[in-house]
């Protein structure tokens, strides 16, 4: 397993931008398929969007598509995740998972399929 740290998260006017990061530790990043995720107030934790370990792949709920984008870079360790036209919505708090994959563009999501989570960071987007 790998340990996850996020950063990033703020308030933010709608209509605005932010950047997620999320940060892992040991030496075999590269091969774990990454996913955010997002549980606002009394709802479910929902899926926002993964990535492949190779980044060849990439996937997005509907609610973010075209408006969020997944990224990594595997010399950093770090995914992730550029939000732009922000909505009131979009308020949640955000994490980001990682799972071991042995092929280089498998994408999960579903939470359950995801081993190692990160702390969360909050997302605020005022209207």
């Amino acid at each position: 397993q790998v340990q996850l740290v996020e950063s990033g998260g703020g308030l933010v006017q709608a209509g605005g931008s932010l950047r997620l990061s999320c940060a892992a530790s040991g030496r075999t990043f590269s091969t774990y398929s990454m996913g955010w995720f997002r549980q606002a107030p009394g709802k479910e934790r929902e899926f926002v969007a993964a990535i492949s370990w190779s980044g060849s792949s990439t996937d997005y709920a509907d609610s973010v598509q075209d408006r969020f984008t997944i990224s990594r870079d595997n010399a950093k360790n770090t995914v992730y995740l550029q939000m732009n036209s922000l909505k009131s919505e979009d308020t949640a708090v955000y994490s980001c998972a990682a799972r071991k994959s042995p092929f280089r563009s498998s994408l999960y999501d579903d939470e359950r399929q995801y081993d190692s989570w990160g702390q969360g960071t909050q997302v605020t987007v005022s209207s």
